[in-house]
């Protein structure tokens, strides 16, 4: 499967190796949150961790349909 993700597949092709380039990703994302945190935009960082938590269950569902156990392919 490829990276959809622009920013974290430029992440992954940019870096020394795949984990640098994730670990950076991580990093920035977390920073993030910090400024969120730290600025008091408890709301957008919320909606954020919605949208993420929607994307991580996208992802899980992509894995088990092009599980090769079961035959399929998206």
């Amino acid at each position: 499967m490829r990276e959809a993700n622009p920013i974290v597949r430029l992440a992954l092709e940019l870096g020394p190796s795949p984990l640098v380039g994730l670990l950076a990703v991580k990093v920035v994302a977390t920073m993030l949150a910090i400024y969120c945190v730290r600025r008091a935009r408890l709301r957008l960082l919320s909606r954020v961790n919605w949208f993420f938590a929607a994307l991580i269950a996208w992802n899980l569902l992509v894995l088990i349909v092009s599980s090769p156990a079961l035959g399929m392919r998206i």
